[in-house]
């Protein structure tokens, strides 16, 4: 469950986005000022949603103040002003997105998945004693680089990046070759034997008659 922080000095609105973000899965932290913003961006918060008319000052400015202080969480807009202005200014303060009111609400749910789900892929991933850098397209095994070849990444990384099982047709669906031939069955068990040399045979278990599962520590693991 995602943690938001909302920040939003109508007490209807406020109140109306709440029920709205909560139905939808979210925790919600309401704030009302530029004061309770900052006093209630906790570790727990994944993203901000701001009124840019604030009480007491304005959320560009605050936005502006956060980035400055190396703050990377997403923070997405909500304001009546449409001119172009307004949004060019936002957008360049740091913000990631900017809604106009009145907006749609799914709209609004839409664009804030997107923003998690932007810096959910940017992060880098951790599993046990392996990270993913997808910025530089590696897999970091207790902090050395392994020696992967992209087909060897892409599937390391879709099995890492679910914790439940990941059947064989999700697999064989991202393992295209540079002719656009289609990678079989059997090509596949190749590569997950080699992937098991490389990163230790319990960390990929086999799932009888679905596909693979990623293991954090160490188990039996079962043969192709």
């Amino acid at each position: 469950m995602a943690t938001l922080l909302l920040v939003e000095d109508d007490p209807v609105l406020r109140d109306g986005l709440t029920e709205l973000f909560s139905r939808d899965g979210y925790q919600v932290i309401r704030a009302g000022s530029i004061r309770e913003a900052r006093e209630s961006l906790t570790d727990a918060v994944q993203i901000v949603v701001m009124d840019v008319g604030l009480p007491d000052g304005d959320g560009v400015s605050l936005c502006r103040e956060w980035r400055a202080s190396g703050e990377t969480r997403p923070i997405l807009f909500l304001t009546a002003r449409g001119e172009e202005f307004d949004v060019v200014r936002g957008l360049d303060s740091g913000g990631n997105d900017y809604v106009t009111k009145p907006f749609r609400m799914q709209e609004l749910l839409s664009r804030v998945r997107v923003l998690l789900r932007s810096r959910q892929s940017a992060s880098p991933v951790q599993r046990g004693g392996f990270i993913i850098d997808r910025e530089r397209m590696q897999v970091l095994k207790d902090g050395e680089p392994l020696a992967l070849t992209l087909t060897e990444y892409k599937i390391l990384t879709l099995l890492m990046d679910h914790p439940s099982v990941v059947s064989r047709d999700q697999l064989l669906e991202i393992l295209w070759d540079n002719g656009g031939k289609f990678i079989d069955d059997n090509t596949l068990t190749v590569h997950i034997s080699r992937l098991r040399e490389k990163v230790g045979a319990d960390h990929i278990r086999t799932i009888r008659g679905v596909g693979y599962q990623w293991s954090d520590t160490s188990a039996a693991a079962s043969s192709c």
